[in-house]
């Protein structure tokens, strides 16, 4: 418990590090930015006109610099507790909501999506492949499809102007939610016989499923159908920085034929390879700022922990649709903030 209570304590003195940090250069930018334009020599005419004001973190906002990473921090925590208890990625959460109802430039909230859904794959994949849950032989001909297409999905995301995205950004959100509330899983579906793509990749396995007592055998079929539709998936998740847990799962597990627990973890482990393509994409054109990924990835962080131990007490199916009608609102907000409907 004391470990613990010293990790959280940690975890928060060096947000609180990066903000003070953070505000520092923000605060010189702004004594530069508010200093007066130099006056021309006397006799060369009008001087030049003056020089605007200073310049705020957040375009059109007069509020101070830490107003805003304090609300995200405040905002992702509670996403975090949500994203555990409606069993959904938080990138899937983080991007339409901030994007939607905070004044960041949406390229930002992207890139910040991005790592959100990743910090959460990092910590969760080497587990997951310790209890032999996720496969390498279904995770890797996926990832490098998927990889390669959030890649391009990334580029084609930063090339759009923000209205665009943001009218797209709606549309998928929306396509999730019913996607959400539809979608049925199956715990071990049957696959009469694997198809020759996955007997010639060897994607098969066996792992020991506690619940039944017994090893589990498992292999895929429709092996050509899914590796084309992960093209589909990375480039949305890239060009959106949503992660791509809430696709992964039904292709892996309702199309593909994987059990449901395989599909699950396996989708997890892909993230930690398909968003670090994408995330190189959106930090190498700078659209990764500290001041916003710090903040919610410590949120996200707390809020998973709390949502943890909420979970055994909640009831999922409520938790669930909960989170659904938190996408539809987050949904139609970027649908009509693209249309220029609602700004």
């Amino acid at each position: 418990m004391v470990e613990r209570y010293f990790k959280v304590s940690v975890m928060l003195l060096v947000v609180l590090t990066m903000l003070t940090a953070a505000g520092t250069v923000f605060a010189s930018n702004d004594t530069a930015a508010s200093a007066p334009a130099p006056m021309e020599a006397a006799g060369h005419g009008d001087a030049h006109a003056a020089a605007p004001g200073p310049v705020s973190a957040v375009p059109g906002s007069t509020a101070p610099w830490w107003i805003w990473p304090l609300a995200l921090f405040v905002t992702t925590f509670i996403l975090g507790i949500l994203a555990v208890l409606g069993g959904v990625g938080g990138g899937v959460l983080f991007v339409p909501i901030v994007g939607g109802f905070f004044p960041f430039n949406i390229d930002f909230v992207r890139g910040a999506g991005l790592l959100v859904a990743l910090a959460g794959a990092l910590a969760a994949g080497p587990g997951l492949l310790k209890r032999n849950l996720a496969s390498l032989r279904l995770a890797i001909p996926v990832a490098v499809i998927a990889s390669a297409a959030a890649i391009g999905g990334a580029m084609i995301g930063l090339a759009l102007k923000p209205n665009v995205v943001n009218t797209l950004l709606g549309a998928t959100i929306l396509f999730i939610v019913v996607i959400m509330a539809t979608a049925k899983k199956s715990d071990f579906p049957v696959v009469p016989k694997p198809d020759n793509l996955a007997q010639s990749l060897g994607i098969m396995g066996i792992y020991r499923e506690e619940s039944l007592g017994k090893d589990v055998e498992w292999t895929v079929h429709k092996t050509p159908m899914g590796l084309a539709l992960f093209v589909v998936i990375g480039i949305m998740a890239g060009m959106f920085g949503l992660g791509a847990g809430w696709a992964n799962v039904p292709v892996l597990n309702l199309l593909m034929g994987a059990p449901l627990k395989i599909s699950v973890a396996t989708s997890k482990f892909l993230l930690s390879i398909t968003d670090t393509s994408a995330a190189w994409v959106y930090l190498n054109q700078g659209a990764v700022l500290p001041m916003i990924v710090v903040p919610s990835l410590v949120g996200i962080m707390l809020g998973s922990i709390i949502g943890v131990k909420i979970l055994a007490k909640s009831k999922p199916k409520a938790i669930k649709w909960m989170v659904i009608g938190l996408l539809l609102f987050a949904g139609l907000r970027s649908l009509l903030k693209g249309l220029e409907i609602w700004k």
